[in-house]
């Protein structure tokens, strides 16, 4: 179990840039095997975290890989994957890996577990960054709260992996039961200390830590958009803080069940205008000031508007 800390500024966290960035191109290997004993052999990969999968999380911190490849028996996914096994069944995360890679052709590679609730796609970015023009290191992985390596939080040059799985297969004729260290200890790796992202859910204490931290109030919001967003099949990156302004500003200047209306009205206006963050701005910015407007009216003391200057007022009908 690598330790649980409660997140600083989120700003210290890797970061790999605007989320409308997609970043270098790579593919994912998630290892979602292994017998869960210290759950008392639970499901581990299918433990929900705030009413997503544990491997539905992780799936989607790394959406933007080109082939995302789960070894694993298959399970219904939010997301499609390519389901491999490595030979033998339950034969460790080396050949987990090996299996895993077979199915993929980027030049880097994610490496990840399937039991990480907090991984964001911000973390994944920026444990591919170092990795791009000119650099040198084989990998970079992710360190937890006492500085431990965590080689299943990382990403690699897929050469890389490739070679040294090479040679480990042909000094011990496979890779079958093999500790991960074997490979890594091999590489050139960066590290990131990142004590949130590294957390793994190992014991039924991990998991009740990780359901009591989304539930936070720094951390709930964006935890529910995220799972609403994985159950409805969108992928949809807004402004949360100009809806949320817009939901205000209709409650309190309109009435209470203006503001669930209103962003429901906001969010067919975008998807009529085409879709995309930009729809969603401007039909939000027009809302808001329509609110704003609504809500000037209702103070007894609100100037009237003054007519631009050079223009007359216009007569009134009954103006003798």
């Amino acid at each position: 179990m690598t330790e649980y800390q409660p997140p600083g500024d989120s700003s210290g966290e890797p970061s790999g840039g605007a989320c409308g960035d997609p970043g270098p191109a790579y593919d994912a290997v998630v290892l979602a095997g292994g017998a869960a004993r210290r759950l008392g052999g639970a499901d581990k990969p299918g433990v929900r975290v705030g009413g997503r999968a544990l491997l539905d999380r992780v799936l989607t911190a790394c959406a933007g890989a080109r082939t995302t490849v789960v070894v694993a028996g298959p399970r219904p996914t939010a997301r499609p994957v390519i389901w491999a096994r490595e030979e033998p069944p339950g034969g460790g995360p080396l050949a987990a890996l090996a299996a895993g890679l077979r199915h993929t052709t980027a030049d880097r590679v994610v490496l990840l577990s399937a039991d990480l609730p907090f991984l964001d796609h911000r973390t994944v970015r920026g444990l591919l960054a170092p990795l791009g023009h000119g650099a040198t290191a084989d990998g970079v992985l992710l360190t937890d709260a006492d500085g431990r390596d965590q080689p299943l939080v990382a990403a690699y040059r897929t050469a890389s992996l490739r070679r040294e799985l090479a040679v480990l297969t042909g000094r011990h004729g496979d890779l079958a039961g093999l500790p991960l260290r074997r490979l890594t200890g091999s590489l050139d790796l960066t590290r990131i200390p990142d004590p949130v992202a590294s957390f793994d859910c190992d014991t039924w204490d991990d998991i009740a830590t990780a359901r009591a931290r989304i539930r936070e109030h720094g951390h709930v919001l964006d935890e529910w958009i995220s799972a609403v967003k994985d159950e409805l099949g969108i992928d949809l990156d807004v402004d949360t803080g100009v809806l949320l302004d817009l939901a205000r500003d209709a409650a309190h200047g309109v009435a209470r069940p203006a503001a669930p209306l209103t962003t429901f009205l906001v969010g067919y206006a975008a998807a009529h205008a085409g879709g995309g963050p930009e729809a969603v701005a401007e039909a939000a910015r027009k809302a808001t000031a329509l609110a704003l407007r609504w809500a000037d009216e209702d103070t007894p003391d609100a100037p009237d508007p003054v007519p631009p200057a050079g223009t007359a007022p216009e007569p009134r009908p009954d103006a003798g």
